[in-house]
């Protein structure tokens, strides 16, 4: 892998971009070369992405195979499918061979299967072929899917003096060293080296002696999200993957760590937003179409139900018309108060810091809906009062009103994400248009059942 180049204040400016478009224009292949090696291999996939097709094909070819490996990583998904497709299948060997196995694994299977096969056939690294097989062979969300095969292991029978030269040999395949693990005879994972512990200890004594039996580690089948918490909660930069006999298999790093974290962030937000796929500004209508259009027909049925109560009680709205014009504030309110809720709620599952039982913390959100719920009721009180000019009543009723449905959909932006986390649903989908949708009905029916009791309609 090629070493990183510092270039923290890299920005991409129209007069860089112009200047590499009339570069490959004039096929100036040395000054390009120049320019773009003064840059870090992140930096060149940002001003891939800016070019055309044919543009950022001319680019990745005048570069050297461990350049444009890392390049390919750093492109955009849709711009590195295409480039993909515009290489042959012995020119993306060559690309994978200077990967890691994570992220070689990571390419091959963004390709179609025949073409797949084909890469894979090309790799002339018998091992690094193995490797990267095994790896596709896992589900991409698990332990499996996310670890590389790259790692520094040595026995526990091994001399200090042993180890040492065997350590050298094997970081030389291996981007960056986080940890030596310890492993036994049968491969099984059994501690982790010091490295100061290592370096101070005499050259006859034994791994045995020395290592560090308390490592974390996960197992391969394990859900990468749940493996994010680990390596969130630990602060941990590397963690060690194992099968179901304890017998090490490689490592996850936390560069990939981050990318699940970030892809699941943008799930739950596309969720929050009710979206119910993957999808991004640029894909098609239908694709777009297709992820969007569930939950707004969830919400035209929510808004129709909606109406149907408020078409219940039209002979009401005639004798009292002050209730009408206050149905869109009992609407945004219990939107808003559900929403709020289900986000805190969503988000302390997402961090495993919502604890103790369903009951205390419903009535926690009953007390904070209570005082919220007489806060505004309050202020609402007043403008009802003495700028609607709306009788005695009438305001009593919409400020009861108010403070019942600020307290159910506190209650209901509270139960629902957590009733969908013990069920094993994503509690994402929790906020947004459900939350939204099922506040408005619920207010509205309350809204007028708490005025036929007071009104006496």
């Amino acid at each position: 892998m090629t070493e990183e180049k510092e270039n923290i204040q890299f920005q991409l400016t129209e007069e860089l971009l112009e200047q590499v478009q009339l570069l490959v224009e004039d096929q100036n292949d040395k000054e390009l070369h120049r320019l773009l090696n003064e840059f870090h291999y992140a930096d060149i996939a940002e001003i891939l992405d800016e070019l055309n097709l044919e543009e950022a094909m001319y680019v990745i070819k005048l570069l050297d195979s461990e350049t444009t490996s890392d390049v390919l990583m750093e492109l955009d998904e849709d711009n590195r499918e295409k480039v993909l497709r515009n290489l042959s299948a012995k020119e993306i060997a060559e690309e994978v061979e200077e990967l890691d196995t994570d992220d070689a694994a990571d390419i091959i299977a963004e390709l179609p299967e025949r073409r797949r096969q084909e890469v894979i056939s090309k790799i002339e690294d018998e091992e690094h072929k193995a490797e990267i097989k095994e790896l596709l062979a896992y589900d991409e969300d698990s332990g499996g899917g996310l670890m590389a095969k790259e790692l520094v292991k040595v026995y526990d029978t091994w001399t200090v003096a042993g180890c040492l030269r065997r350590i050298r040999g094997q970081a030389k395949e291996v981007t960056r060293v986080h940890s030596v693990y310890v492993v036994d005879k049968q491969e099984k994972l059994v501690g982790r080296l010091s490295l100061k512990d290592l370096i101070v200890a005499k050259n006859e004594q034994k791994i045995s002696d020395i290592y560090i039996s308390n490592v974390d580690s996960v197992n391969v089948h394990d859900h990468a999200e749940d493996i994010a918490k680990v390596m969130q909660k630990y602060d941990l930069e590397a963690i060690p993957v194992v099968d179901d006999d304890h017998i090490l298999l490689g490592r996850i790093t936390i560069d990939d760590i981050v990318d699940v974290m970030k892809e699941e962030a943008e799930k739950d937000y596309q969720l929050a937003a009710g979206i119910t796929s993957d999808v991004e500004a640029d894909d098609s209508i239908w694709e777009l179409t297709k992820a969007r259009l569930p939950w707004l027909l969830i919400g035209m049925f929510g808004g129709i139900g909606a109406a149907s109560i408020i078409n219940g009680f039209s002979d009401a709205m005639l004798k009292f018309p002050a209730l009408l014009m206050f149905i869109p504030l009992i609407q945004a309110t219990a939107g808003n108060v559900g929403v709020q809720s289900s986000a805190i709620v969503v988000q302390g599952l997402a961090n495993n810091t919502i604890d103790g039982k369903i009951l205390s913390r419903l009535l926690k959100e009953f007390l904070l809906g209570l005082v919220n719920g007489l806060a505004i009721a309050g202020i609402v009180l007043v403008i009802s009062h003495f700028v609607f000019h709306t009788t005695y009543l009438e305001s009593l009723t919409i400020c009861v009103a108010l403070i019942t449905v600020i307290i159910m959909a506190a209650i209901i932006g509270t139960f629902i994400p957590i009733f969908l986390d013990k069920r094993g649903v994503d509690a994402a989908v929790a906020t947004g248009p459900f939350i939204t949708t099922s506040n408005d009905v619920f207010g509205i029916f309350i809204y007028f059942l708490v005025a036929k009791l007071i009104l006496g309609f």
